[in-house]
């Protein structure tokens, strides 16, 4: 396979699409959308988001330290491109994409009804990179439609319709797995005869 040199980028895709909720000191919801969200520790469960120092999210971030990490369906791509787009500074994404909005149970930041999927975070720190900062939060509650989850305990994410961006565009996630954590060195079960 020959490759070619690529300008310098981060070309690490495709990544989650997430809207995140905030409130500022005052009260007063904003929700915006990200790509550059990761997990960076099970215990205690931990998130990384890289926010632009200009976004309104930031400041409201940065001042209560909470804030909802929202999982949006593929029916909601064209709201979720518009709160990526549109600034919270000049319009309320919430009103103008007619989002429901209900209080998170731990933080005081809301969620978004229509997202089957809400992970409430508390900051941790902060991290100054460049053109964004890391936010390192740690994930107190997380709140899962009932649907998502059979009578195991076992929750099936892949039925949630959720989104991912890759590069510029928005995909949808595939239901089928190509493979589960293990499958490469599990060994091979005997049929009973």
């Amino acid at each position: 396979m020959t490759k070619i040199l690529f300008k310098g980028s981060t070309m690490l895709n495709p990544v989650p699409v997430a809207l995140i909720t905030s409130k500022s000191k005052e009260g007063k919801p904003n929700i915006f959308t990200v790509g550059w969200i990761g997990t960076a520790c099970t215990k205690p469960p931990m998130i990384t988001v890289a926010i632009r120092p200009e976004r309104l999210s930031y400041e409201y971030i940065k001042d209560t330290r909470e804030f909802v990490v929202n999982l949006p369906q593929k029916s909601l791509v064209k709201k979720v491109d518009y709160c990526g787009v549109r600034s919270g500074k000049v319009i309320d994404k919430i009103s103008k994409c007619n989002f429901t909005l209900e209080k998170a149970e731990v933080v005081n930041a809301p969620i978004i009804k229509e997202c089957p999927v809400a992970l409430e975070c508390k900051l941790k720190e902060i991290i100054p990179l460049g053109s964004h900062h890391l936010f390192l939060a740690e994930v107190v509650t997380i709140q899962v439609e009932e649907e998502l989850i059979d009578k195991a305990g076992k929750i099936h994410l892949e039925k949630a319709n959720l989104i991912c961006y890759s590069h510029g565009e928005y995909f949808p996630i595939p239901e089928k797995p190509i493979g589960k954590f293990g499958f490469s060195v599990q060994k091979k079960k005997i049929k009973r005869k």
